[in-house]
């Protein structure tokens, strides 16, 4: 026979309101998702905002948000390849070679495009650039988040 004592304790264990919910081995933590997802919400809004202030001819603009998102899907394409080889999901080598080509080419036209603007200023130029890699970093790190989570809960 139990105590009203003891039922009263044991209904204090079983309600909890700071449970924490517990994450996949694996798996990032939210932090981590959260931050990155940032780092890329930051980038690309700045870099988006720097286009539409800029005083540039349409075309420019044009030219340089083409750069950005072939950046970002080159580098997700190329973080994707690179994850499969690890892991034995089979990645043919032209789509290989194609996804570090097709990155290596976005950050050359991004170069190549910044150091011939004779109407951007230097420090507009720094701007362009640092936030293009922000972006494209961030890019890898959100594919990244999404392909850990994803295979941490089919694991369960």
């Amino acid at each position: 026979m139990t105590t009203d004592n003891e039922n009263l304790f044991d209904k204090e264990k079983s309600i909890d309101p700071k449970r924490k919910v517990e994450r996949k081995d694996g798996e990032p933590t939210s932090a981590f998702k959260g931050a990155s997802l940032a780092a890329l919400l930051i980038g690309v809004s700045a870099y988006l905002l720097g286009l539409y202030n800029a005083v540039m001819e349409l075309n420019e603009k044009g030219y340089y948000f083409a750069i950005l998102i072939f950046g970002l899907y080159s580098s997700v394409s190329l973080q994707k390849a690179v994850r499969d080889k690890e892991e034995g999901i089979p990645v043919t080598n032209i789509y290989y070679g194609i996804s570090w080509f097709a990155l290596i080419i976005a950050i050359l036209l991004m170069a190549i495009g910044l150091y011939n603007a004779g109407s951007i200023v230097l420090s507009e130029k720094g701007f362009y650039g640092m936030a293009f890699v922000l972006s494209i970093f961030a890019a890898i790190t959100v594919q990244k988040n999404v392909r850990d989570t994803q295979k941490a809960r089919e694991i369960d």
